[in-house]
């Protein structure tokens, strides 16, 4: 059968009725060229998937390095402003409330608007323990950083509020003095 087969395709190559192109010819070596050039490209491909992918990380391990430094700017400030306004209440209320130009029943008036910040601020203090402890508030670090700006800013404004509270207290009995000397004088005439 091959024989058969075999004879009757050499019959057909030399056969004069039939003419023939002939066959196209392929370079190998492009070819092979092609090859390893899609290889190396494939192999450059992956290297830059996994150098994208690296830098991603670093990206987001860098926001949260960002988002972190900003937490704790903001906690350090939240801190630093309640330590203010326990340092006036401390030293400025006591004052205040043992001056004898203070009537008695402004004392606890004064003593309430005070207490009431100071309340604030202590409110403020345990929401940040909250916000900072990852059990209790399930929350990403943006939004944990929002809410902390807000809480420094309000923490900024109870210190200019204690601030105006004591000015304005200050200039009462500043004011009440200057009444006392000018309403108990001695006049030479």
């Amino acid at each position: 059968m091959k024989k058969i087969f075999l004879t009757a395709l050499i019959a057909l190559a030399f056969s004069q009725t039939i003419s023939a192109q002939g066959l196209p010819v392929y370079d190998n070596t492009n070819f092979l060229s092609l090859a390893k050039s899609i290889i190396e490209s494939a192999k450059q491909t992956t290297e830059l998937m996994k150098t994208v992918q690296f830098l991603k990380q670093q990206k987001d391990n860098l926001d949260n390095v960002n988002n972190m430094v900003k937490q704790l700017k903001a906690v350090r400030k939240i801190a630093n402003n309640n330590r203010r306004l326990f340092d006036v209440v401390r030293r400025d209320l006591r004052e205040i409330l043992n001056s004898p130009y203070i009537k008695s029943e402004e004392i606890d008036r004064i003593s309430y608007s005070f207490n009431l910040i100071m309340e604030n601020s202590l409110d403020d203090i345990d929401v940040l323990d909250q916000i900072l402890s990852n059990d209790l508030l399930k929350m990403t670090d943006a939004d944990r950083t929002k809410i902390l700006q807000e809480i420094e800013s309000s923490s900024e404004e109870m210190v200019a509020l204690i601030n105006q509270k004591t000015k304005r207290y200050n200039e009462i009995i500043s004011f009440r003095k200057m009444q006392d000397l000018i309403n108990n004088r001695e006049t030479n005439y």
